[in-house]
């Protein structure tokens, strides 16, 4: 598996975010830095999520989708779309009752021009195992499944 990258791309307020190869933790905080700055534009009308070339997503990567998700739902009033090419990445992204955060299409989306790769944001140890945590427990809310499937791990992770 190739290495995870964050790309993204907006035009007046619609934004698209691609994950490529294998997205892990090591990314966070890129994500949530780059969230955030999405958030706080005040043109923001729009998101959806290219997942076409990602070979893996942990679940760090999935609860900070979640997050977005459900920030989006309570904020803006609308659901965003998740495009995704790959048998396996479908399957995940079911598995996790993503299909309750987003609009789940299973085919390439448009390519924008523009699109970039977001440069990577080294947090802290400490800052790291929030997010991560934070993560987890967004993914845990979404279904009793998610929390029976990582209710140790966070009890795991707050003991450290």
């Amino acid at each position: 598996m190739s290495e995870g990258r964050i790309l993204a791309a907006s035009q007046d307020g619609a934004y698209v975010i691609r994950l490529e190869g294998d997205v892990r933790l090591t990314l966070c905080t890129t994500i949530d830095d780059f969230l955030d700055r999405m958030f706080a534009d005040p043109d923001f009308a729009s998101v959806w999520v290219d997942l076409c070339e990602a070979q893996g997503l942990d679940s760090t990567t999935l609860g900070l989708l979640a997050k977005l998700a459900l920030r989006v739902k309570d904020e803006f009033g609308f659901v965003p779309a998740i495009y995704s090419c790959d048998a396996g990445i479908n399957r995940l992204l079911r598995s996790m009752d993503f299909n309750r955060l987003f609009v789940l299409h299973e085919e390439s989306c448009a390519n924008p021009e523009d699109i970039a790769e977001i440069p990577t944001v080294i947090g802290s140890e400490a800052s790291v195992k929030q997010k991560v945590i934070e993560a987890h427990r967004v993914l845990m809310g979404v279904s009793e499944e998610n929390r029976d499937r990582f209710k140790d791990l966070i009890t795991a992770l707050e003991r450290c």
